[in-house]
């Protein structure tokens, strides 16, 4: 730390540089890179010693790369996996695996918080309210569920595990619900296959702005991919007269299922690429 700081330094001063313009642009970069990097370096060392010495583990100000330092801590109870560093990511996804909104957090907000929000996204964008709206426990809250049931979404499906009421624990075995959580479940998949199709496992562009393009662009990829093939599927002739009838019900199902169903998921956190 010392010795870059002294090399900075020198530069300014003039005691390092160059007659050669592309050199002396060279070492202008280098002092606005050591200038970037030697703060972070020094809360490096601060949060370590209060760790080591002190034995503080939560440093105000803490950061866990000095390449990408706004990346977070997130817990999430995982057993394999019970500390990941990056951004929290929302996925909201309709029928046919179509994501039709997303959000990369720069600050991991509560679970509970998000649900209203979702579903009024939903509305502006599509233009209708969901029939069914479902996500995990996390986003439950007695609050979300009358404020969705008053912007018109017929069936609520978010369990709530602590509950001791007969009439809830009834009401989340019945079978739409059931159904919803079922589908739900199934959403998930669709976050393990944006890490491993589309590369959200680890981000390769720098700053938060990357980590937004990175996400944005696997979403575009992997929603693209699914158009296709139910467009396909759609356009696709049925090999016997008799399946005709049934396969205008099923379209005409299908675009209306688009936009009834709402399905909420929480990505695990999209790590930057450098450490």
């Amino acid at each position: 730390m010392a010795q870059a700081k002294r090399f900075s330094q020198e530069i300014v001063k003039g005691v390092k540089r160059s007659a050669d313009v592309l050199q002396q642009a060279a070492l202008e970069g280098m002092k606005k890179e050591l200038d970037t990097m030697l703060p972070r370096v020094q809360q490096v060392v601060h949060q370590t010693r209060a760790r080591i010495i002190k034995g503080v583990t939560n440093s105000a100000g803490k950061i866990v790369s000095l390449f990408e330092h706004t990346s977070e801590i997130i817990r999430k109870g995982k057993p394999g996996k019970p500390t990941e560093f990056g951004k929290m990511i929302k996925v909201q996804e309709a029928e046919n695996q179509i994501i039709v909104a997303y959000e990369v957090y720069d600050k991991r907000p509560a679970d509970s918080a998000l649900l209203v929000p979702a579903i009024e996204l939903h509305q502006q964008r599509l233009g209708v309210t969901p029939r069914v709206a479902a996500g995990d426990a996390g986003f439950f809250s007695a609050a979300n569920e009358t404020a969705a049931q008053k912007l018109g979404v017929a069936q609520v499906a978010v369990p709530f595990f602590g509950t001791k009421s007969a009439q809830r624990l009834k009401r989340q075995k019945e079978r739409w619900f059931r159904k919803a959580q079922k589908w739900r479940i199934g959403c998930e998949g669709r976050i393990s296959l944006l890490k491993r199709r589309h590369g959200l496992r680890r981000c390769l562009y720098k700053g938060d702005p990357g980590m937004h393009r990175w996400v944005g662009l696997g979403v575009i990829a992997d929603n693209l991919i699914n158009i296709g093939r139910v467009l396909t599927e759609r356009l696709t002739p049925k090999k016997s007269a008799s399946d005709a009838p049934y396969s205008v019900s099923l379209k005409h199902r299908h675009t209306e299922m688009f936009r009834d169903t709402l399905g909420l998921c929480l990505a695990s956190p999209s790590v930057h690429g450098w450490f």
